[in-house]
């Protein structure tokens, strides 16, 4: 691991000089590109345009590829910066490709990435990008700085691959044993349809509603929090128009728009969590109604069959569920904590190698 101690006696008496991006790089222009509805998903070229995706797509078309070479990568419109290294097609417009004059072009691009403010709008933003002022450093400072930097962005993708896959693997396994418990013969158990069971209740307009600490579900989930609830008992949420997949259970008291539905569900016939579990392994996309947003209508939803087993299992089966779902969202959650630890390790050497104002003094 990169100690403090190193950084600082690398930066140590080092005399930096500010100059712009537009000074220290050179734009070169494409003799040809690739429209986005000619891009393929294979191919013996690599396609680099502006969009967040780092290689858009591959062609075999006969065009004039910009030959291998160093490359940073700005993003006209969209603001995204590459570092690309091998020889590639142009895709569609909106890209300025930038070549160094005298310095190592990989320091360059995580100067620019880490000095450049982005505007956030879609407007042409190289006029103002080329103004970005960049510390300058002696060439072998600055190879070491890329050296050092690569590593983190090494570190920080083998543990986001490593996490990933571990997350992955516990999704599939969470899902075998719900689908084995939750699965039962016709003449196994009881079946219902879902209207005996449980009552489907719209959900109300929020607007008008005072602030507070009720939170306010629509399909995508929480979207603010208000002085009054609409319900406070157990319940499933069903989304009645948009990401109709978006299930959610709730113990707590809430508010509910009129996208999504709430359950008043029946406890004597069925423990609300069982009910949920099961909803889960439904795929309402199936039974959308509608012509262009997905929807789920009352109707439809009070038909669907659901399992009653006796309480006494049901409580049985949440209790597994219940565990393996608390194993998968501790990956779930750990991951993007893991990554943002990494994240904020990365940003805080990157400042400290590249702090010339503070270090150089």
């Amino acid at each position: 691991m990169i100690k403090r101690n190193n950084i600082t006696e690398l930066l140590k008496g080092v005399e930096v000089e500010w100059k712009t991006l537009g000074e220290v790089t050179t734009i070169l222009t494409a003799q040809s590109k690739v429209k986005k509805d000619r891009y393929s998903k294979s191919g013996k070229i690599p396609i680099i345009d502006q969009g967040e995706q780092f290689i858009a797509g591959y062609s075999n078309e006969n065009i004039q590829p910009i030959e291998s070479g160093e490359y940073i990568i700005f993003g006209d419109h969209s603001e995204h910066i590459k570092y690309v290294d091998f020889s590639f097609i142009q895709g569609a417009d909106g890209i300025k490709i930038l070549k160094t004059k005298n310095d190592n072009t990989k320091y360059i691009y995580y100067a620019f990435k880490n000095f450049y403010h982005k505007e956030l709008s879609y407007k042409r933003h190289w006029s103002n990008a080329k103004e970005t002022s960049i510390p300058i450093p002696p060439l072998h400072v600055q190879t070491e700085i890329a050296r050092i930097l690569d590593t983190f962005t090494a570190l920080t993708a083998e543990l986001t691959a490593e996490l990933t896959a571990e997350l992955t693997t516990r999704k599939k396994q969470y899902n075998y044993y719900r689908d084995k418990l939750l699965t039962f013969q016709e003449d196994e158990v009881e079946w219902k349809n879902l209207g005996e069971i449980a009552k489907i209740k719209n959900g109300k307009d929020w607007k008008k509603l005072g602030d507070g600490d009720i939170p306010v579900y629509g399909t995508g989930g929480v979207m603010g929090y208000v002085n009054t609830h609409a319900y406070n008992k157990p319940t499933v949420l069903i989304p009645r128009k948009g990401s109709i997949t978006n299930i959610f259970y709730l113990e707590s008291p809430f508010w509910n728009v009129d996208t999504i539905y709430y359950t008043e569900i029946d406890e004597e016939e069925i423990i609300p969590k069982f009910f949920y579990y099961y909803m889960k392994t439904i795929d309402l996309t199936k039974l959308d109604t509608g012509s262009g947003r997905p929807s789920l209508t009352k109707a439809i939803l009070d038909n669907i069959n659901i399992p009653i087993p006796p309480l006494k299992e049901q409580a049985r089966i949440v209790e597994i569920l219940d565990k393996f779902d608390v194993l998968t969202n501790s990956i779930t959650e750990g991951l993007p904590r893991e990554i943002e630890l990494r994240q904020k390790q990365y940003e805080y050497y990157r400042n400290l190698l590249l702090n010339f104002s503070v270090e150089t003094q």
